[in-house]
């Protein structure tokens, strides 16, 4: 009888990195029509080095060559550059969904209509206040109402199951169920993350980030809401608020493991949380392509090799605290710790991370595409 050799355990297998992310973040843009005070890219303008298209389809073809489920582009607004809807057909064709964040700025009851008819394409609506008066503060005169529009003209169309995302702030964090409620009214789900003290988050994390109280109240509506509400990796910093096991998920920072960032020059960062130098694994252009650095790049080595103390730090910190220049946190958001046994014999942090003084963390499979097309 032939032996059948055990398979690792899912979180294992995380831990080491994976021949290819699960996805991918993508910001195919800098540009942007709006200005929101806490974009974690600081987007407005248009890099003029940005991909060209075929660049782009080159990517795309690596990934379906990768199988890499699907990409979740963003920027920017990625939807104003003027070969988006061209991506997407193209991504899709090849066997790679797309999940997009948008304002809400080019969803035409048209587009609407082309994305409702596609089963591969998954849209996320930006959204930071139940009314006006909270969204525009943040996200600029006239947001609400156009991501509100967006979302009328999809529920129209009849696509299945939009996103509206929801960056929680302590001007926000009393609205969870108006937020609800405006998700249920347009047939969406409700999709909650926590501020990144990253690009222009960090500017004005004094002012946005939710208080020590806050943060309780925000934990006690997702052990009560959290069934129905998507939250990624955002809130694993809360569960030591309550009963363990209150809040599943895996407590494990995946950047440079099972997901990772390309901007829109095709530097290759660890996480879309963490634009920074120390971060950089590589660039598509320049370094033999996206598999390459994926799977050679030195960081990411570093990040998956369980015996180093490199990524047993970052499994319990995640990149958003050290993209906000090491910034110290006494909040029931922090919670350093560095789990190897060399650091904590000789309590010392990995040798990337020796300069910050007080390192605070965070941190569907699509079915065949049809033949929809946008223009």
């Amino acid at each position: 009888m032939t032996s059948v050799a055990p398979v690792p355990r899912l979180v294992d297998q995380f831990e080491s990195g994976l021949d290819a992310p699960i996805c991918l973040t993508w910001e195919l843009t800098y540009a942007c029509n709006l200005a929101c005070v806490h974009c974690l890219s600081s987007s407005g303008k248009r890099d003029p080095r940005e991909l060209s298209t075929q660049q782009c389809k080159d990517i795309i073809d690596e990934l379906e060559r990768m199988q890499v489920f699907y990409v979740n582009i963003g920027g920017g607004e990625p939807t104003v550059r003027p070969d988006f809807w061209e991506l997407v057909d193209y991504a899709t064709e090849h066997h790679v969904g797309v999940k997009f964040s948008t304002n809400g700025v080019r969803i035409t009851p048209e587009v609407a209509a082309k994305l409702a008819a596609s089963d591969y394409v998954d849209v996320q609506i930006s959204l930071d206040g139940a009314n006006a008066e909270v969204n525009d503060a943040v996200r600029g005169k006239g947001s609400f109402d156009m991501a509100v529009r967006a979302l009328e003209n999809l529920a129209a169309a009849g696509f299945s199951d939009a996103k509206i995302s929801v960056v929680v702030t302590r001007h926000n964090v009393d609205q969870l169920d108006e937020f609800k409620a405006l998700a249920d009214r347009y047939g969406a789900t409700l999709r909650i993350t926590r501020l990144r003290p990253s690009g222009r988050g960090a500017d004005v994390w004094d002012e946005l980030h939710p208080t020590a109280d806050q943060q309780r109240q925000l934990y006690n509506w997702l052990v009560a809401h959290g069934e129905r509400v998507l939250t990624g990796d955002s809130f694993f910093h809360l569960s030591g608020l309550g009963e363990p096991g209150a809040l599943a998920g895996l407590n494990l920072c995946g950047a440079g493991r099972v997901v990772c960032l390309i901007d829109p020059v095709g530097d290759v960062y660890a996480c879309p949380f963490a634009i920074h130098d120390k971060f950089l694994a590589g660039n598509i252009l320049e370094d033999n392509g996206f598999q390459n650095v994926w799977q050679n790049s030195t960081l990411f080595r570093e990040l998956r090799e369980r015996s180093r103390p490199v990524p047993a730090a970052v499994a319990d910190i995640t990149m958003p605290a050290v993209a906000a220049a090491w910034r110290p946190s006494s909040s029931p958001v922090c919670r350093w710790t560095d789990r190897t046994p060399s650091a904590s014999k000789a309590g010392a942090s990995p040798p990337w991370l020796r300069s910050a003084p007080n390192p605070s963390p965070a941190v569907t499979t699509p079915a065949a595409p049809n033949k929809a097309r946008w223009h």
